[in-house]
């Protein structure tokens, strides 16, 4: 009986323990491909860094793609609950965006520029815009036309204009400081208010 009890939580401390592991082998992959290309990259680099064997992460992911993917809708799902701002306020939702910038920028435009020649960053490319397209919706629900062309044609515009790309162009390619690249994004925005062509 007393060996039936402790199954559960043995089994129950195992479950934890991969999950654990799985997330140490995700973070160590974010750090390596946020600071180097995709394909510099081996499973045993990540493996090495993680401290586990190599195969452990095909056990757990089946493969650097599989690993990849993962990846990608983790820090999706994770940027939805991050960038949390009021709708309507263009400060707080250009605050809230450039810390996400801040931190994750770099990686990201290092990400695009592989997208075409790397499927798995092309599949998170992807589930990014579609991301950041919902996030539009929802922090300018109070501007957007409810439908039809006009509505797509404002949603491109804003996309425009907080896209990492753009972070990038004033931040690193400009010098702009962080309060001047904010001050730019919001000017931007408050430019295409489509309520002003009202």
């Amino acid at each position: 009986m007393e060996s039936g009890d402790r199954r559960p939580y043995r089994m129950g401390a195992r479950a934890a323990a991969m999950e654990v592991t799985r997330q140490r082998v995700m973070e160590a992959a974010a750090g390596l491909w946020s600071q180097r290309w995709y394909d510099e990259v081996t499973v045993q680099h990540i493996a090495d860094a993680a401290g586990v064997s190599v195969q452990t992460i095909i056990n757990h992911f089946g493969g650097k793609d599989g690993l990849a993917d993962t990846l990608a809708d983790l820090m999706a799902a994770q940027t939805v609950d991050f960038r949390q701002a009021p709708v309507g306020d263009v400060a707080a939702i250009v605050a809230v965006l450039f810390d996400d910038y801040e931190q994750h920028g770099d990686g990201n435009v290092l990400w695009i520029a592989q997208m075409d020649r790397v499927p798995a960053i092309s599949r998170a490319a992807a589930h990014a815009r579609v991301q950041h397209r919902a996030w539009l919706e929802k922090v300018f629900a109070d501007r957007l036309p409810a439908g039809g062309p006009g509505r797509e044609h404002a949603l491109s515009l804003h996309y425009a204009a907080t896209d990492v790309t753009l972070w990038k162009l004033w931040r690193r390619d400009l010098g702009l400081s962080r309060e001047e690249a904010e001050r730019a994004m919001g000017d931007l925005l408050t430019a295409i208010d489509p309520r002003k062509e009202a």
